[in-house]
């Protein structure tokens, strides 16, 4: 099978920023109680752009980074559970924008693993004949499903995106990833839950906010996350001691700290964002990845495990060397 290498990485926020201090103008909720229980301090916010608009923003920069042509993409997957319509899907809104014309696009739901679960589907597709190149997206608008009165969830999430070229390649490029779903915990952590009445000839469909039981889905993350890296680790024949970076999914400071003890591995290699995003769900990881590179901190030949958690309930990692 052939091996996929990771080219180039960018993300892309809107511009809006709104801080803790700024939902207490219609939330009863304070800076310290966000900061002390999720590690937040400001979140960017849509002023109008959706998910298909973010994820051109952040792939666009990334193909000319590349020295890319639109055209020479085989691939085009995105990561979203806050899709622009239910048809066409976001990702053949991005291929029709960017003028991929020989891409296949089609968009993956998986929640926050969402951006795991797209980078294995990649790989897989890479492995075909024909298919070289591939663009894969973390994108979402997660201020669109939220209800901003519900201060259990209104304060924890932020919009954004971030993209990732692969390309496959003879080389020998480490890429081992696990995937899993815990379907009778779905219940746990919902959005966009659709009522359909039985009246004809014109049902009507609404669509029900975000709802999260943050207890249940805490323990889930606390204990699920380690076991999915071990899981992934020990497939790839690596240590936790030989990874050098551990790209977890941003949505609480506290379960980041949890893995890293529960995995015995000092916090320094678990770089932080959250604190100016928020939980960007499938964007998460890959702005947080983009940011590593563009730093510094991540370096050519580096070991790193990206792992994540969200609605299905699921739970996704996979180790590459960058």
């Amino acid at each position: 099978m052939k091996s996929v290498k990771l080219i180039a990485t960018n993300h892309a926020v809107p511009a809006r920023v709104v801080t803790n201090d700024d939902l207490t103008a219609w939330l009863d909720t304070s800076d310290e109680w966000i900061t002390t229980r999720t590690g937040i301090k400001q979140r960017h916010v849509s002023t109008g752009e959706n998910t298909a608009a973010l994820a051109l923003a952040a792939s666009r920069p990334a193909l000319e980074a590349a020295g890319w042509d639109p055209e020479s993409l085989d691939l085009i997957i995105v990561a979203t559970m806050t899709p622009d319509d239910y048809m066409p899907s976001t990702a053949a809104q991005v291929q029709g924008a960017l003028g991929a014309s020989r891409a296949v696009a089609f968009d993956l739901s998986a929640a926050c693993s969402g951006f795991v679960y797209a980078l294995t589907v990649a790989r897989q597709m890479l492995a075909a004949p024909g298919c070289r190149r591939a663009l894969v997206i973390g994108a979402e608008v997660m201020s669109k499903v939220l209800d901003w009165q519900d201060r259990s969830t209104a304060v924890l999430f932020g919009d954004g995106a971030g993209a990732a070229l692969l390309e496959a390649t003879a080389e020998d490029h480490l890429w081992v990833s696990r995937l899993a779903t815990f379907g009778d915990q779905g219940h746990d952590l919902t959005a966009g839950k659709t009522t359909v009445t039985a009246a004809l000839p014109h049902p009507v469909s609404d669509l029900a906010p975000l709802t999260m039981d943050g207890r249940s889905t805490y323990r889930f993350a606390t204990h699920q996350v380690p076991a999915s890296i071990q899981d992934t680790l020990a497939a790839a024949g690596i240590s936790p001691d030989e990874v050098d970076h551990y790209l977890l999914h941003q949505a609480n400071a506290r379960i980041v700290r949890q893995v890293a003890k529960r995995l015995d591995q000092p916090l320094e290699k678990f770089p932080l964002n959250i604190a100016r995003y928020g939980n960007t769900a499938a964007a998460s990881e890959p702005i947080l990845l983009d940011e590593q590179i563009k730093a510094g901190a991540i370096k050519r030949g580096d070991l790193l495990v990206l792992s994540g958690f969200g609605g299905g309930l699921t739970t996704a990692s996979i180790v590459m060397q960058y």
